[in-house]
């Protein structure tokens, strides 16, 4: 049976990202996202909901995200889900899952500023391998797949 293992998540951070380095000094980043979600109930009413999921990368990736990111600017993520497990100070045991970004994608936040690049531009070159160009509501063309 073959194994698949991929996310694609768009958000604003819950809160600034958290640097730090391992011993060998790779760079690793934590930082939490949620997304709005709404729908229609069977009642016809609409409901509104979010997901929060933490996420950690590593490397240059790890020091751009610290850079460039800070609570409440919006982000786009591609990665893999990881469970992670442990025992609490009180001897419980935890876990979550998490995701460990492999790319990211700058995304445009509304708050433009007059010497800000046009929308769009942010995304040319934002790192090899991610998404290009602005989100749009639109099916995607196959030549816009990321992968």
């Amino acid at each position: 049976m073959p194994n698949y293992n991929l996310i694609v998540f768009a958000g604003h951070l819950t809160r600034d990202p958290q640097l730090s380095y391992t011993p060998t000094q790779t760079a690793v980043v934590d930082f939490g996202i949620a997304a709005n979600r709404t729908w229609t109930g069977q009642d016809g009413l609409n409901r509104e909901g979010v997901c929060f999921v933490d996420a950690r990368a590593f490397g240059k990736t790890a020091e751009t995200i610290n850079k460039f990111f800070r609570k409440g600017k919006p982000i786009l993520v591609q990665g893999s889900l990881t469970f992670d497990q442990w025992t609490g100070p009180d001897g419980a045991k935890r876990s979550k899952h998490r995701i460990t970004v492999e790319r990211f994608v700058f995304l445009p936040d509304g708050q433009r500023q007059s010497n800000a690049a046009p929308a769009g531009e942010n995304y040319k070159n934002a790192l090899p391998g991610t998404v290009s160009g602005p989100p749009r509501n639109g099916p995607l063309l196959d030549d816009e797949i990321p992968f």
